[in-house]
């Protein structure tokens, strides 16, 4: 079978946007959507209505939420002692596939990124029991990846100087992490020459959110896209575009 997956930040809880949000999932039609500030469940039940994707799940202030077509076997949040959000750990009814979505802490400067860094560590480390089995790890990682732009002309002015005052250059400690562990960045195997911006939806420059999967396991990802289309809808319903991947 395949499995279809859409990781998507909607932003402040999706408040108030809760009909472009729908738009968005509907004509992305994935199998299981992984949400980043899903803070409001009254919001993801919503969502949930109108996308007609009866499971879902979602607590209130905790980043990380879920809609799925596809009963869910299992679905936990796990806070290690270093994340400010929990991760969502998520199996679904006979797909051999293990799920986890994450929201690492914010903001550019050197002292996040180590911070960024810290709560991935936790969270490999508290999924070390499934590591040898097939599984992705999906969100918004807010990090950049090794030798890839970054357009800081175009970063509002306190970022910038974040940047400035940890030594004029952003350190990609999180993603060379995933790496050195011996997963793969979906979007960049399949697409190596597409820097992949997915925010902001107004004026896309920068790469922040990920899927990752084992290197054993890589070519089940047979798609990655970012979801930028109809244009006026994705600017309404989030700062982020989603990215979908398709996995055998």
């Amino acid at each position: 079978m395949t499995l279809r997956l859409l990781s998507y930040n909607i932003r402040y809880g999706g408040r108030g946007r809760v009909r472009p949000l729908a738009q968005m999932i509907r004509d992305a039609n994935p199998d299981v959507v992984l949400l980043q500030e899903a803070t409001d469940p009254r919001v993801i039940e919503e969502l949930s209505r109108e996308t007609a994707m009866a499971h879902w799940g979602s607590r209130p202030e905790h980043s990380m939420g879920f809609l799925s077509r596809i009963p869910v076997a299992h679905h936990a949040w796990h806070q290690p002692g270093n994340a400010r959000h929990p991760f969502l750990e998520l199996v679904l009814e006979g797909v051999d596939c293990r799920i986890f979505g994450l929201h690492l802490v914010a903001w550019f400067s050197k002292w996040t990124e180590r911070k960024r860094a810290r709560e991935l560590r936790a969270l490999l480390d508290g999924i070390r029991e499934h590591q040898h089995g097939f599984h992705l790890i999906a969100g918004d990682f807010n990090a950049l990846a090794p030798g890839e732009l970054l357009e800081v002309r175009k970063m509002p002015r306190w970022i910038r100087a974040m940047i400035w005052l940890s030594g004029r250059e952003m350190s990609r400690e999180t993603i060379q992490l995933m790496l050195d562990e011996g997963y793969v960045d979906a979007w960049r195997r399949l697409h190596p020459n597409d820097p992949g911006f997915t925010f902001p939806t107004w004026d896309p420059h920068v790469r922040l959110d990920y899927v990752f999967t084992p290197a054993r396991d890589a070519e089940r990802v047979v798609v990655c896209e970012i979801i930028r289309t109809p244009e006026s809808v994705v600017k309404e319903a989030s700062d982020h575009s989603p990215l979908l991947v398709e996995v055998r």
